[in-house]
């Protein structure tokens, strides 16, 4: 188990990758990795907008909940449609009324570029890839039981999720994790000297109890002479 220092500036433990990342604040926050406006929304940086995109999010994610994904859709849909379609009846009586010619009002978003380029698809596709392919390999890894200690740390955490998933349905988590996203990072933020006090207490005690464990049963490991041999093969 490694400490917040250990995990290093990717965030990320090398020995125990998901473990460690569970415990560690900084390989799930980190802005700097972000888009720069999603990383504004998400840390409040635009109070204003931050708060607009929240409660449109929370609401949707609430109607859809207690309604049919395709009502919410339809509904929103014609909601927007109404919307639109109103303010450009509203802006062409204007123009005649005033004898100008400002053109179309929604002129600026309907000359913006919203095709993907190649390369920003096979970015995309690239990154989602390496991190399936790094998913697969850990998952492989605890189920395989390649180490016991972390397989056994696993199968706690499996049997945490049954009991969240007997208090929560589907819809519940995601509106729980929508309200985290908005929240969490900027609580970090406020707080990140405390927070890694605290979990690298944590951390330490987890420490403890797994080399105790680990010495106790030694299973999952090579045996020094053994592993030894192997590297000079290699």
């Amino acid at each position: 188990m490694c400490t917040i220092g250990e995990a290093g500036q990717n965030g990320v433990c090398k020995q125990r990758p998901l473990i460690c990342s569970i415990l560690d604040p900084n390989a799930w926050f980190k802005p700097e990795r972000l888009h720069p406006q999603v990383e504004s929304l998400i840390y409040w940086r635009d109070v204003k907008k931050s708060g607009i995109v929240f409660g449109a999010g929370l609401i949707i994610l609430v109607a859809i909940s207690c309604f049919s994904v395709i009502s919410v859709f339809a509904y929103l849909s014609l909601l927007a449609l109404f919307g639109t379609v109103a303010f450009r009846i509203y802006k062409s009586v204007t123009q005649a009324v005033q004898k100008t010619n400002d053109g179309h009002p929604f002129k600026e978003y309907l000359d913006l570029d919203l095709t993907l380029s190649q390369e920003k698809v096979q970015h995309i596709a690239g990154v989602a890839v390496a991190h399936l392919n790094g998913f697969t390999a850990e998952l492989r890894r605890l189920f395989l039981v390649e180490d016991l200690i972390d397989s056994i740390k696993f199968g706690v955490i499996l049997w945490v999720f049954t009991y969240i998933g007997a208090w929560f349905n589907g819809m519940t988590l995601v509106i729980l994790a929508f309200v985290s996203l908005f929240t969490l990072p900027k609580v970090y933020e406020n707080n990140k000297q405390s927070i890694d006090t605290y979990l690298d207490l944590v951390r330490t005690k987890l420490t403890e109890i797994t080399d105790k464990i680990r010495v106790a049963i030694p299973i999952g490991k090579k045996p020094v002479a053994a592993a030894t041999e192997s590297d000079k093969d290699k």
